[in-house]
């Protein structure tokens, strides 16, 4: 078991899932594993994350598994997540996976989907926002709304590498297991180093 630093004592997490859907499977274990340090776990779902069958698995089950999780149903609509502003009810919002599509979204303020609206929500309190990147362009058509996103305050990225350079090589991924190292550097205002894996 590991030991719970004080930090993540009662710290209010949310936590989004989009639709790379081939990660959920190391992201989830990372949910869990905040649950355990002792965080409160509010949990999140894109629209499509939350109605999407895929050969990774059903909608249904990830929707269970991420319920079971976190103790509290996944807000999974525009209307479930935008009180996240007004109620300051998050401390800190995890967006993880985070794909290309709401990386790009994010720069451009573009505000349609749960976790989008998640996001505007904390980021109007001045609070931060750590992002997962899953995206098989971001070193392609999506590194531009990774260059802007790092200068933008109070957004923090979980380091991220190439998973595939020679079959995929635009394709960037989070190391999903520093999701809680990252955490913890956001909320004492810090990028996560190194940033590149």
């Amino acid at each position: 078991m590991e030991k719970t630093f004080d930090i993540f004592s009662g710290l209010r997490v949310g936590f989004a899932l989009c639709g790379s859907y081939c990660t959920f499977g190391r992201v989830l274990p990372q949910a869990a594993r905040l649950v355990t340090l002792g965080c409160d776990l509010y949990p999140i779902m894109s629209e499509s994350a939350s109605r999407t069958d895929t050969r990774f698995g059903t909608a249904r089950s990830f929707f269970d598994e991420l319920e079971r999780i976190a103790g509290r149903s996944p807000m999974a609509s525009i209307a479930e997540t935008e009180p996240i502003g007004p109620r300051a009810l998050l401390d800190v919002l995890v967006v993880a996976p985070c794909t290309g599509n709401t990386l790009s979204k994010l720069t451009h303020g573009i505000t349609d989907t749960s976790v989008t609206m998640a996001c505007k929500a904390q980021l109007r309190n001045g609070r931060p926002v750590v992002l997962a990147v899953s995206s098989n362009d971001g070193l392609g058509a999506g590194a531009v709304n990774i260059g802007t996103l790092l200068s933008r305050k109070h957004i923090y990225f979980v380091p991220y590498g190439q998973d595939d350079p020679y079959n995929k090589s635009c394709s960037l991924v989070a190391c999903m297991e520093l999701i809680p190292d990252a955490i913890a550097e956001a909320m004492n205002g810090k990028q996560m180093q190194p940033i590149l894996v």
